[in-house]
């Protein structure tokens, strides 16, 4: 094979491109191939962000040279740009953050009964960094602390995330020197949109700045929240061994797949996938029993946890459907790609969506609620065996 015309690096995932280009399925690899880049975005900079536009900042001399309607400059426009992306990936981050806060919260009062907390000792090691007492008090009173402290973050107005202080000295002062120290996670990304819009901060220097703290209060607020939260409720991970790619998959066992970024569902369902009742299940649909895989972030998080394999990351979850294995995929919020609703068809997967915040036209969709956790697992994996009668075995 003429490694110049090979599109990925992953000898099993060239086999099924081949296969599929063979049978005229078009994934994402076809698309990048048809897809020309924007003349625009690869030249120069477009501004939308108001009704005058959009604005086309290109041509020779065009950082010097380029003006939009209202007069903003190359620079200026592509650091609003920047900023804006740099909001997003911080919204995407901490919004998921803030719903782990909420289900530790609703773990440690009780309300979600299908989770507990797992790692206590890291429990109280956070709780000594957000200065919350934990000696001999009882487990979830102290988990409860953490959440509210946590939730915190989101909402404040003056001050600093709590998390930043884990942060060197000499750090701190600088982001302090700088004026970036992030104050609360939604007022970062609040503020970023508004200076990012017509007629408010054109300085590209200051844009950048604030770019900066809005970046902070999503490495240091959202991502690290997230982190800790998920090792307090599911256990800090350990070195596994696991299998990978599309030999995971089984002929003769039902194949779900969890994808996405959200661990909570994942993790309930690696728990009722072994109950005997549902292998019972699977058994009498035909199956042997019932294989999990993972795919992208959600299977870092089940493999790093319970050494369940993985079938790749965001370029594989069409390849993986066109293995013809697969009998569900769940699927939740980032790194999604829609194309598998219609992949899907040429198949028999099932793709259900979870979150309430991300649906595809073509897809079926279980809504997840972490207080009936144990219950919608159940109700998934039990249309994986369901479907399994429906693989195409030719």
């Amino acid at each position: 094979m003429d490694k110049h015309l090979m599109k990925s690096a992953d000898e099993a995932s060239e086999k099924i491109i081949e296969w599929g280009e063979e049978h005229k399925l078009e994934t994402c690899f076809e698309r990048a191939e048809k897809l020309k880049p924007c003349p625009i975005g690869e030249t120069g900079a477009c501004c939308k962000v108001c009704h005058m536009g959009p604005c086309r900042l290109v041509g020779k001399n065009a950082e010097e040279t380029a003006r939009g309607v209202c007069g903003a400059t190359l620079p200026t426009v592509a650091a609003r740009n920047l900023v804006r992306m740099i909001a997003a990936g911080t919204a995407a981050h901490s919004d998921h953050a803030r719903d782990m806060a909420f289900t530790m919260l609703a773990a440690a009062t009780g309300e979600a009964k299908d989770f507990q907390i797992t790692d206590v000792r890291k429990l109280y090691r956070v709780a000594g960094i957000l200065g919350i007492e934990f000696e001999g008090r009882p487990v979830n009173d102290v988990a409860k602390d953490v959440a509210l402290k946590f939730i915190e973050d989101f909402g404040r107005q003056k001050g600093e995330l709590y998390y930043l202080k884990r942060a060197p000295k000499k750090t701190q002062e600088r982001w302090k020197k700088w004026g970036v120290a992030p104050r609360g996670i939604d007022r970062e990304v609040c503020e970023a949109m508004h200076r990012t819009s017509v007629g408010v901060d054109h300085d590209p220097d200051h844009l950048l700045t604030h770019g900066l703290r809005t970046a902070l209060a999503d490495g240091w607020g959202g991502c690290m929240i997230a982190t800790d939260i998920t090792d307090i409720l599911f256990g800090t991970p350990r070195p596994v061994k696991a299998e990978a790619s599309f030999g995971i998959f089984k002929e003769d066992e039902v194949n779900l797949v969890v994808h996405g970024h959200e661990p909570s569902l994942a993790e309930m369902i690696v728990d009722v996938a072994s109950e005997p009742e549902m292998i019972a299940y699977a058994k009498s649909k035909g199956a042997k029993g019932i294989n999990l895989g993972g795919m992208c972030c959600t299977a870092n998080e089940v493999l790093m946890r319970h050494g369940i394999p993985t079938a790749g990351g965001f370029t594989n979850q069409e390849l993986g459907i066109m293995t013809g294995l697969v009998d569900a995929m769940t699927v939740d919020v980032q790194c999604i790609m829609p194309a598998i609703a219609e992949i899907s068809k040429k198949f028999h997967t099932k793709i259900i969506t979870t979150s309430e915040k991300a649906k595809i036209p073509g897809a079926m969709h279980i809504g997840y609620d972490e207080h009936r956790a144990r219950e919608i697992a159940r109700e998934i994996v039990k249309l994986a065996c369901d479907n399994y009668q429906n693989r195409k075995t030719e």
